[in-house]
């Protein structure tokens, strides 16, 4: 029963292997350029793509990335200081270069000044603009 056990975990491995990388493969100086977007104020949403960008952080290796967050809309809360447990995470993924962009004409529609957002959060005219022009220019747009 134990050899059964063991060649069954063996084709899975072999079935299931690793992620081969398409060329050119990712490096410092070949970076995968991913964008994700946040427009939901809901907390399980705004921390499944907080999750999801560590999670390929974490995979790649942070130097082998380049990521940008857009924020707009409800996602808007994603990026405020007074978030205290989405802030931390946010920080956390900035500290790996992580990008996070907030959207200004949300900003102006819910009126948000700039100082309520988190330090290091850039602000665009348009947050779907950000996402338009990003992927225009290759970056992959993930949508978790």
């Amino acid at each position: 029963m134990m050899k059964f056990i063991m060649a069954t975990l063996l084709i899975g491995v072999c079935a299931f292997g690793d992620t081969i990388f398409a060329e050119p493969e990712p490096a410092i100086d070949n970076q995968r350029k991913i964008v994700f977007s946040i427009k939901s104020a809901d907390e399980d949403e705004i921390n499944h793509v907080l999750s999801t960008a560590n999670n390929v952080l974490k995979f790649y290796g942070p130097e082998k990335v380049q990521m940008r967050i857009v924020a707009y809309y409800h996602g808007i809360k994603a990026v405020l200081k007074a978030e205290k447990n989405i802030a931390i995470r946010v920080d956390a993924l900035m500290q790996y270069n992580v990008e996070f962009v907030a959207c200004g004409n949300t900003m102006k529609t819910k009126e948000i000044k700039e100082d309520e957002l988190i330090d290091g959060v850039e602000i665009v005219t348009a947050g779907i603009v950000e996402m338009v022009e990003r992927v225009q220019e290759g970056w992959v747009n993930i949508v978790p």
